[in-house]
């Protein structure tokens, strides 16, 4: 691929999202582009880690260093599933965190190294790696992992109280996890364009590629994005406010719809090169490019979901990405095999509806913090993105480890050829799964009560009870009446 229209697809969507918002639709305080962009700069190496933890590296031990499928799906699920008990416990510490810089900036800095570290020992390892090594690291680059996206996606809910405006912060969070995605995947096709050879060479560039960008991108964050001060006093906030909050019908909706939403695209991800090389005849470097295509899509995409859903709002928006998902995806069926044209097209169109949920849900579940806080008198950001990160793992757990030990169980051999090597399976597990898990989240999300309307009563009730309890004027950035903005 060519660099110049690589670089006018994405500055066309940047230029898209950056527009989205302007005019008599939005309300509210916007936040200045480079704020909102340099938010979302640290989520290019977090989502070129996020891809071969669920694409490349389970592969990779399995072909490279000779680990089977089922102990390599074992771990992958087991410690994903490990690491949610971990949410609900760093989610606890940052809502009680109170520091001259915020409450979430310190735990983005102190994640950084531990992801660096890891990103190195799991994208190079060391001669005779086996299964316990990759348990060692896989727990490493997961508490990293989690502390991280944890840190920033709450940072985010912080920026603006308005409805439409988070919408359009969290659309530049996603894209800024395509492009780190789209990143990741030219690096191995560019190093064979420049002689580099083996997929040890392609892991280990995507594994330099987060090693480097992790802290470049954590300084602009940092220097750019200021996070409100909380100037209350820290309340208790543990594991029984964590399940508490799933009491909230708000809470429990926005969290069926993205573990239906988030599994379907992780097991499309994790069976992707399988399905393409076995069942539609395409070699690995077309493969690549495929999925490539794929991610463009889903680029594109973001702005156009964001707009849908300042005009129907964004639970409605949602539900038309989940259909749209699952009508595209299920035509694959009738893709002709080997014929590149044709499936680069439509891994086009299935690409387009990725970004919504990961963006909108995240969206959604800032306003529920209003709608909490207002309910309770108590900040609960950062155990409320802890819930969504435990589904995002439950989501990548299943569609490694359940997707890896059901290909044993249906007879596939990732080394074997001819039809009788369990293909059929495969390719019911690549296409009726996310077709249905898209369909069951689109069904979850219809009857979302959050809507606008709904939101600037919270809104409007909060601003009153603040305003009573702290008569002095807010400044005009900040974000709640509890907070001092802060640089």
């Amino acid at each position: 691929m060519r660099h110049g229209p690589a670089r006018g697809l994405i500055g066309g969507a940047l230029r898209f999202v950056r527009g989205a918002g302007r005019g008599g639709v939005m309300a509210g305080e916007r936040r200045a582009t480079s704020t909102v962009a340099a938010l979302a700069a640290p989520s290019l190496p977090q989502a070129a880690l996020g891809l071969p933890l669920v694409v490349y590296l389970p592969e990779f031990y399995v072909s490279e260093h000779g680990l089977s499928l089922a102990a390599v799906g074992v771990a992958f699920m087991c410690v994903r599933i490990l690491d949610i008990g971990f949410d609900p416990f760093i989610g606890a510490v940052m809502d009680r965190t109170r520091t001259r810089f915020g409450r979430f900036r310190p735990w983005f800095a102190f994640a950084t190294p531990i992801l660096m570290l890891a990103s190195y020992m799991l994208f190079m390892p060391l001669p005779g790696a086996g299964a316990g090594y990759l348990w060692f690291w896989l727990v490493v680059v997961y508490v990293g992992f989690s502390i991280a996206t944890l840190a920033q996606l709450a940072w985010g809910a912080v920026l603006s109280p308005d409805y439409d405006q988070r919408s359009r912060i969290y659309a530049w969070w996603q894209v800024g996890n395509v492009i780190g995605v789209i990143l990741a995947l030219v690096l191995p096709v560019a190093l064979q364009h420049l002689g580099v050879e083996g997929h040890a060479a392609g892991v280990a560039a995507m594994g330099w590629f987060i090693i480097v960008m992790l802290p470049l991108t954590l300084a602009l964050a940092i220097a750019l994005v200021p996070e409100p001060q909380i100037i209350s006093a820290p309340e208790r906030a543990g594991f029984r406010e964590y399940l508490g909050l799933l009491k909230l019908p708000t809470v429990r909706r926005l969290l069926g719809a993205d573990l239906a939403t988030g599994m379907g695209p992780a097991i499309t991800g994790a069976l992707f090169f399988f399905y393409f090389e076995r069942v539609k005849g395409f070699p690995k470097a077309e493969a690549e490019l495929l999925l490539l295509i794929y991610f463009v899509g889903g680029l594109l995409g973001a702005p156009i979901w964001t707009r849908l859903a300042y005009v129907i709002g964004k639970h409605k928006a949602l539900a038309a990405a989940c259909l749209f998902y699952a009508i595209v995806t299920a035509a694959v069926v009738v893709l002709p095999k080997g014929n590149l044209g044709a499936a680069g097209v439509m891994m086009f169109a299935i690409g387009l509806p990725f970004s919504a949920g990961g963006f909108l849900l995240r969206a959604m579940m800032a306003d529920v913090g209003d709608e909490v806080r207002l309910a309770s008198g108590v900040d609960r950001t950062g155990l409320l993105y802890a819930l969504l990160s435990g589904t995002v793992k439950l989501a990548s757990a299943a569609s490694v480890g359940i997707t890896y030990v059901g290909l044993e169980l249906v007879g596939f051999d990732a080394k074997a050829v001819g039809p009788d090597s369990g293909l059929a399976g495969l390719s019911v597990m690549f296409i009726a799964a996310p077709v249905a898990l898209a369909l069951l989240g689109g069904w979850a999300i219809l009857g979302y009560p959050l809507n606008a309307k709904r939101h600037a009563e919270i809104r409007a009730g909060l601003d009153a009870r603040d305003l009573a309890e702290n008569p002095e004027p807010a400044a005009p950035e900040e974000a709640h009446a509890l907070a001092r903005p802060v640089n």
